[in-house]
């Protein structure tokens, strides 16, 4: 076999004897006697590479990777932004890291005023009342969102409110959170042009309504224009009101969701403020609360007094919170996380994540218009684009037997990732496109040309499509195949 293989195992790049011994540890180190029950019965089946062969195959396997790094990574309703590398170099620096979590809050003043000063800023940006830092993930924020609502009717004695109702157009984790949380997921109808159906929104309100979550922007790429008369219907009739965040990037520094009327937002600190995310983690999923729910919040938070003159910050814990939700994770979630949020915003200042909202929407008009222009059919014709638009492949399934996954794969051999597929799933064949304030005109132009390239080859030789990708490491799986008959184990090859 070809050592030039990338696709290749890393056993087909070893021999029998060769390791990096330089790497083995010292026999004093060795590990305590094994009983004899617990010993193999035969050497395990490692790979025998040598340091430099371990090194270069791990390289061109992360070579082999579309990231934002090396790609445009147009994944909608994910904002998959490039992140400063000054964020990362800052939250890196040796005090951050050398703190251990157990200190003491005297030997951790610098850490926590910087988590102080974000819960501050996030507050201002939000227009929320009071923001805790915990919950470590955006669908862990989502979670600590809806069990303050729930804590709110049940420490008022409204036991009967375990509604919660999720427009149509929601993100997947809100119906399941709902659930989670012991309330039960109630689907309201979202109408031709976008937005909810006010009418169905208010035949579904009523004394069970516990709450409603939803993002706006939606996940349909528009802004919920009747927001402020959703705030009404549901308030009136005793619910509250949850901002799913991950479409903060796109109203950043224009408009709040305090203001819009929602008590209760969390914010996927990984996409909108600077960590970039995929793969399964780190994040932080920060909620914020109005007045309502603010004794609710999760702990710890970080508090400031004035001790002789000098700024003294401590974390506020069970005995300052008691109506806390409680503890959601250990210490204060993903430190570094929250420390490169933290850098990303003071670089950025107030000006700056204006313009983040500006180009993101910006470059999601521009796309939106060209791609129409180029021939696609756009979803939502009718709306100006937020953050993010929705193309529908439906002409094209019908017209050329050419999918949305198809137009997906293709883009492969073009080096451009693929936007968001089948989601929203109330749009068929949907491309849900995100490019983000971070993209320049030339890199949206060749996505543009891309695309139309693509449109063309469905028209000629759509079996380019349906077969595609064709310069990828690997060529098209049978995704079903490989969700149903699951194979991760290695069998080395018998030698004879």
């Amino acid at each position: 076999m070809s050592l030039d293989l990338c696709e290749a195992l890393i056993y087909d790049y070893g021999c029998p004897g060769r390791g990096a011994h330089s790497q083995w540890p010292a026999a004093e180190a060795a590990p305590p006697a094994i009983p004899a029950a617990l010993k193999r019965k035969q050497r395990a089946a490692l790979p025998e590479v040598s340091e430099l062969d371990a090194l270069r195959h791990y390289t061109r396997l992360s070579q082999l990777n579309f990231s934002i790094d090396t790609h445009f990574y147009p994944l909608g309703s994910c904002t998959m932004k490039y992140n400063p590398r000054a964020c990362n170099a800052a939250a890196m620096l040796p005090e951050f890291l050398g703190r251990h979590p157990l200190a003491s809050a005297r030997h951790s003043q610098g850490f926590l005023s910087c988590m102080y000063e974000l819960q501050e800023m996030l507050q201002e940006v939000t227009g929320m009342q009071g923001v805790a830092l915990t919950p470590m993930a955006g669908a862990h924020g989502e979670f600590a969102g809806v069990a303050m609502i729930r804590a709110y009717h049940r420490a008022r004695g409204d036991l009967k409110r375990n509604e919660i109702i999720v427009p149509a157009a929601a993100h997947g984790t809100n119906p399941a959170t709902a659930t989670m949380c012991g309330c039960v997921a109630r689907e309201v109808a979202v109408g031709a042009d976008g937005d909810v159906d006010i009418q169905a929104l208010r035949a579904a309100v009523g004394p069970q309504t516990a709450g409603i979550m939803l993002t706006n922007p939606s996940t349909l790429g528009v802004f919920e224009r009747r927001i402020e008369e959703v705030a009404q219907i549901v308030h009136d009739a005793g619910g509250l009101l949850y901002y799913d965040g991950a479409n903060l990037n796109a109203i950043l520094g224009k408009v709040r969701p305090g203001d819009m009327g929602f008590d209760v937002i969390h914010m996927n600190l990984h996409k909108t403020f600077s960590t970039p995310h995929g793969g399964g983690g780190p994040g932080a999923g920060a909620v914020g609360v109005g007045p309502r729910l603010l004794p609710l919040l999760p702990q710890p938070i970080v508090t400031r007094t004035v001790e002789e003159g000098q700024p003294h910050y401590r974390w506020l814990d069970a005995h300052d919170l008691p109506l806390s939700i409680g503890r959601l994770a250990g210490f204060m979630g993903n430190a570094g996380v929250l420390l490169r949020a933290y850098v990303y915003m003071r670089m950025l200042g107030r000006a700056g994540m204006s313009r983040v909202g500006e180009f993101a929407t910006l470059n999601s008009n521009y796309l939106h218009k060209r791609l129409q222009q180029a021939g696609f059919t756009a979803a939502y014709p009718q709306r100006r684009a937020s953050h993010e638009f929705i193309l529908t492949l439906k002409p094209q399934l019908q017209e050329l037997g050419v999918s949305a996954m198809d137009v997906a794969k293709r883009l492969l051999d073009f080096g451009f990732h693929a936007p968001t597929t089948y989601f929203p799933q109330l749009v068929p064949e949907c491309l849900l496109i995100e490019p983000t304030e971070t993209e320049s005109k030339e890199t949206l132009d060749a996505f543009v040309a891309a695309m139309s390239e693509v449109l063309r080859e469905a028209a000629s030789t759509p079996e380019v499509l349906r077969t595609a990708p064709h310069r990828m490491p690997v060529r098209r799986l049978d995704d079903v195949r490989a969700a149903r008959e699951l194979d991760l184990a290695h069998r080395p090859a018998v030698l004879g």
